[in-house]
């Protein structure tokens, strides 16, 4: 069967500025809720959130006449993605919530790695002996990142490790979901799912509903918006130029979460940090080098 996505060059190029443009929207949600979760209970932000993501793509599945209640959502990668995306999410606003964005946005990078190990695991999916070093290298990075044997180390980085591995599930069930859901549908029941991360997590928080002031609603405003014009222009990406040309471009997610983090939030990045986002982005640029070549 011969695709529809054109390969030549300048598809390439539009591509890539669609997934940089992703990468940087997506890099100003998580600032931006970062920004939301200093005032407000966490619990409170994920529903916010999700609310507002989910109604955004239920109004564009009304706008296209699709179905959003149809036979296949209940199907069992579906149910496995459900899952999935609950732990991700929660994993993941913890993170950015409570630990540094710029680890939190590293780590996150080695969602790619875990993916790929999944595929062979789960899909059968030939993985080689250079790929599957690759994926160890990749994995050191994120150990040398939080330093479980350090001084410094503190149990709150294991969060954004949970969340990348919540993401991963996700997309490897995302992959083995239904191909008649299309965009529209997965993102909202993507967003309904944080709505219910938030409300349970709201039974271990305890906090209860905190007033929105100005500020704070415009940076959930912010954050939903980011949010879903990132899903948008991250699919748009991913169906204009060759996969293995857009998908390199993930990694300017890392350069935006920094910078992000430096600039707004003060952070300050140290040694192992530059080691461990090295390990990581070069694996998983190589991987998509090897896969490429196959």
């Amino acid at each position: 069967m011969t695709s529809h996505i054109q390969t030549d060059p300048r598809s390439n190029l539009i591509g890539s500025a669609w997934m940089i443009a992703a990468m940087a929207l997506f890099a100003l949600e998580d600032a931006l809720l970062k920004s939301a979760a200093a005032t407000l209970p966490i619990w409170q932000v994920l529903v916010l959130f999700g609310a507002g993501g989910a109604a955004i793509f239920a109004a564009v599945a009304l706008l296209r006449e699709t179905q959003l209640f149809q036979p296949d959502v209940l199907s069992r990668p579906m149910q496995v993605r459900v899952v999935f995306e609950i732990l991700g999410r929660l994993f993941y606003v913890l993170a950015i919530a409570l630990t540094p964005l710029s680890s939190a946005t590293v780590i996150l990078q080695a969602t790619p790695l875990v993916v790929v190990a999944g595929a062979a695991l789960f899909f059968g999916e030939t993985v080689g002996w250079r790929r599957w070093s690759a994926i160890l290298v990749g994995l050191i990075g994120v150990v040398v990142i939080i330093q479980p044997t350090g001084d410094s180390f503190s149990v709150l980085s294991i969060l954004a490790v949970l969340g990348m591995l919540g993401f991963a599930g996700r997309d490897l069930a995302s992959r083995a979901a239904p191909a008649t859901l299309g965009t529209e549908v997965l993102g909202f029941y993507g967003f309904l799912c944080i709505v219910v991360a938030g409300l349970a997590y709201r039974f271990w928080e305890g906090v209860p509903l905190a007033p929105l002031t100005s500020l704070t609603s415009l940076h959930m405003a912010g954050a939903i918006l980011m949010g879903t014009i990132a899903y948008a222009s991250l699919m748009k990406a991913m169906r204009t130029g060759e996969v293995s040309a857009v998908t390199p471009f993930r990694y300017s997610r890392l350069l935006f979460g920094i910078g992000l983090g430096v600039v707004l939030f003060g952070e300050r990045l140290d040694q192992t940090m530059w080691i461990g986002s090295a390990l990581i982005v070069a694996s998983g640029l190589y991987i998509l080098w090897r896969g490429r070549r196959a």
